[in-house]
């Protein structure tokens, strides 16, 4: 094994779950929702920004549970869904996936990295596009647009600013 893949992967005693206070688990979903609500309508070049998505991946790596990631998936899914114009449960669901996913590959990844962190934000952008669109043709029974140029162009914008706002919810860890 190289050097550089060692770095990128977890050892087992490196292993370390972050914890957070009650008020960041709750504020930080709810900015990002209401960013994407009120700041993304107002200013439209900065509706490519998903950050209920990044939230959702951030706490789910960081938590490394994927119990965790499943229940902020769904939270926070469940509340953009009540807080938009689509039917109920598809943002919710596809959120639960992605955290639940984002968890269990942190358990195996150094995400402290950020090239790691980077990649995370990236796959599970476009997975989350990509299982979107599914559902809602699957489910639904409705024509949904899905042009995969856009949504890895959209996905890799995503994983840029992934990396500063990771840092920056850093912050709101628990020290101890």
């Amino acid at each position: 094994m190289s050097e550089y893949s060692e770095r990128l992967l977890d050892l087992p005693h490196k292993k370390a779950i972050s914890r957070f206070g009650p008020v960041a688990l709750v504020l930080a979903p709810l900015a990002a929702i209401l960013y994407q609500i009120y700041v993304a309508r107002l200013f439209e070049f900065l509706a490519f920004l998903d950050l209920p998505l990044l939230v959702t991946v951030y706490f789910s790596i960081m938590q490394r549970s994927p119990v965790a990631g499943l229940f902020t998936g769904a939270l926070i899914g469940m509340v953009q869904d009540s807080l938009s114009h689509q039917p109920i449960g598809i943002l919710g669901l596809v959120k639960t996936l992605v955290g639940y996913f984002a968890a269990s590959a942190s358990q195996k990844l150094e995400i402290s990295n950020p090239v790691v962190r980077f990649l995370l934000g990236f796959f599970f952008c476009f997975f989350h596009h990509l299982l979107y669109w599914t559902l809602v043709r699957a489910l639904l029974g409705q024509n949904a647009e899905f042009d995969p140029g856009r949504e890895l162009l959209l996905a890799l914008l995503n994983a840029f600013v992934s990396i500063p706002f990771f840092l920056l919810l850093d912050k709101l860890r628990v020290k101890g």
